[in-house]
């Protein structure tokens, strides 16, 4: 059954704040989803941070951490199997630091995923539930938001990357209101000196300026207001407006993003990828008192080359720039009080196809998750013999989710009220045992 997209058709307000975030300059989340919420927030308690790594695509678990030398070539695929730092534990030749550093997370190789659809993966896998076309869940990372709050100027929500699909609204505030979006940030991070435009004033820009900036901005506010007599739907837009100017003149927002202070050997260990960089600028900004960084990574979706692609493009980048990030975490102090997830839209088909690749798979996968009190070195569940279904300790997303829920401080049965009055639970699922 083909599945329909929640319809939203913009309005004139959400043109004017289109045209007006851009003249202003300041990148504010597109979110075309007029909900807003009556319940107040902050009503969970949790130290835990989280960076949530998001491969777009479908990493494919055959290739990676769940290999199955015995299968057949048509199934098994050219690469080679290797040793972990378990015993009687392997990965693909893909993955060597991984597999040296293996104890430092844990492993759940009986994942089912209930679904095989790009946009689909990406609502199901950020927020905990299938979608629905009446009703859009929020992410974890805006519940967050929306629960525990502001720890310093800088946004408790920050996306590092374009690569989340919203087709059908993943990664979005949902039903918890604009206010709660991600600020994402595109700027590319394998740079000598980051700068995300929007953010980090130039070195030769003066205060006065910014001023100016949000003089402009009140400007712009005043016009809407007058343009549609409803002041009350430009709450959300005004407080992204405050959270920019609070950004661009805080002290720590240099800070948190200065990553060429960052001495030589921390950079290359990260690896010197877009991935890399993002994930050494997403442990600083928890370090700034960020509560969840998302780091999306693209080109995971492998019909075709499936074994070239990982080979030369996307794995090396991860098996070098996470284990980093884990070692890092460790040696600043931060790995108790930070969550560090891996997931993918889904597997991969056991049987190799003609062009070389696989195709999507609904039915198993992998999710990594490290930090937080999760122990690690432990491998959780197996997959049959061509790695096609669970044989054991099977888990669905919303076990997942309701494990970062548990981990963040999040009442797993937290129950919101949208504007016409329904209550609505946000989860439901109980967290995966071996993790909590």
């Amino acid at each position: 059954m083909a599945l329909s997209k929640p319809k939203q058709f913009p309005t004139r307000r959400d043109w004017l704040q289109r045209a007006s975030a851009t003249a202003a300059g300041l990148t504010i989340p597109t979110l075309l989803e007029p909900t807003r919420l009556l319940a107040n927030g902050g009503q969970a308690r949790s130290g835990i941070h989280c960076i949530f790594i998001w491969t777009q695509g479908g990493t494919s678990h055959h290739d990676t951490f769940d290999p199955k030398p015995l299968a057949s070539d048509g199934v098994r695929g050219p690469l080679s199997v290797i040793e972990t730092a378990i015993p009687g534990v392997h990965f693909t030749e893909l993955c060597p630091r991984m597999a040296k550093e293996v104890n430092r997370f844990s492993l759940l190789r009986s994942w089912n995923p209930k679904n095989a659809g790009h946009g689909v993966a990406d609502h199901w896998c950020m927020s905990g539930r299938n979608i629905n076309p009446s009703l859009i869940y929020p992410c974890v990372g805006s519940v967050v938001s929306h629960q525990l709050g502001f720890k310093s100027a800088l946004p408790p929500f920050i996306q590092l990357g374009a690569h989340v699909d919203r087709s059908f609204q993943g990664g979005l505030p949902g039903v918890l209101g604009l206010e709660h979006a991600a600020f994402e940030i595109h700027a590319e991070a394998n740079v000598d000196r980051f700068s995300v435009r929007d953010i980090t004033p130039p070195m030769n820009m003066e205060l006065t300026r910014i001023d100016r900036r949000r003089d402009l901005l009140d400007k712009i506010d005043r016009m809407q207001r007058i343009a549609d007599k409803q002041p009350e739907a430009f709450d959300a837009l005004d407080e992204h407006y405050k959270t920019a100017f609070r950004m661009i003149t805080a002290p720590e927002t240099k800070q948190a993003f200065d990553i060429a202070s960052e001495t030589e050997a921390i950079r290359n260990d990260y690896g010197r990828t877009s991935f890399g960089q993002r994930l050494l600028l997403a442990r600083r900004l928890i370090q700034s008192g960020v509560r969840f960084v998302t780091v999306s990574d693209p080109g995971w979706d492998h019909h075709q080359d499936c074994f070239n692609g990982l080979k030369q493009h996307r794995m090396p980048q991860v098996d070098q720039a996470l284990p980093a990030l884990l070692i890092d975490l460790e040696q600043q102090g931060l790995l108790d009080s930070t969550l560090v997830v891996w997931m993918t839209d889904f597997g991969r088909t056991p049987k190799i196809n003609p062009a070389i690749g696989r195709d999507h798979w609904a039915s198993a996968g992998f999710a990594i998750m490290a930090g937080a009190g999760i122990q690690g070195g432990t491998i959780i569940g197996e997959t049959d013999a061509d790695g096609g279904q669970p044989k054991s300790n099977e888990y669905f997303t919303e076990h997942i989710v309701a494990t970062m829920y548990h981990k963040l401080g999040l009442p797993l049965d937290l129950t919101v009220t949208a504007s016409d009055g329904r209550p609505i639970r946000l989860l439901e699922g109980e967290p995966i045992r071996e993790w909590v």
